[in-house]
């Protein structure tokens, strides 16, 4: 695997909810493709081009920001200085639930990996019967779980509203 693609594309997400064109799924999976992309290369316009102007998001750490001025100021003071992190995040939607034909809950899994070779982070935690120990000494680690609540306007997927969390459950965190 690269820092930039997987050795094995993902599986295709999980589809359920209302009948929705194969295209929007697509653009779907294109879209979480693209928040991966713009967080591997610590770009803000990229990033913030996903969201709706009167979008909400919560950070992984519970930080809520309201509307896109404050998603912008947020993202532009953390994500540059990620560019030269060691370790990144791949982002897959796991899982589509269409709402509505142009409204989609996203559930996304989100690894950190290594930059220089991709090697999955979170994998020391797989197996493992009681790994807060290894959380504590590795934060870098810990995966994600974000779900995006996604507006097709105008023919475009955008974030209406998002939340990301960090995976501190045990049962889900050593299963992989």
């Amino acid at each position: 695997m690269s820092a930039t693609t997987p050795a094995v594309p993902p599986p295709a997400p999980t589809v359920i909810g209302v009948p929705a064109p194969q295209e929007d799924v697509d653009a779907i999976v294109a879209f979480v493709a693209g928040v991966q992309e713009a967080q591997l290369n610590a770009d803000p316009d990229a990033f913030l081009g996903g969201f709706r102007a009167d979008a909400i998001w919560t950070t992984a750490h519970g930080k809520r920001l309201t509307g896109l001025p404050e998603i912008s100021a947020f993202t532009r003071k953390v994500l540059p200085p990620q560019a030269d992190s060691p370790v990144i995040a791949t982002y897959t939607a796991d899982l589509i639930l269409f709402i509505r034909p142009d409204i989609a809950a996203v559930k996304i899994r989100q690894r950190p990996a290594r930059r220089a070779d991709g090697a999955y982070l979170d994998e020391i935690f797989h197996g493992q019967e009681d790994p807060a120990e290894l959380m504590a000494a590795h934060p870098e680690a810990v995966p994600g779980t974000p779900t995006y609540v996604l507006a097709k306007d105008d023919g475009v997927w955008r974030i209406a509203a998002a939340q990301n969390t960090q995976v501190l459950d045990v049962e889900t965190l050593t299963a992989g």
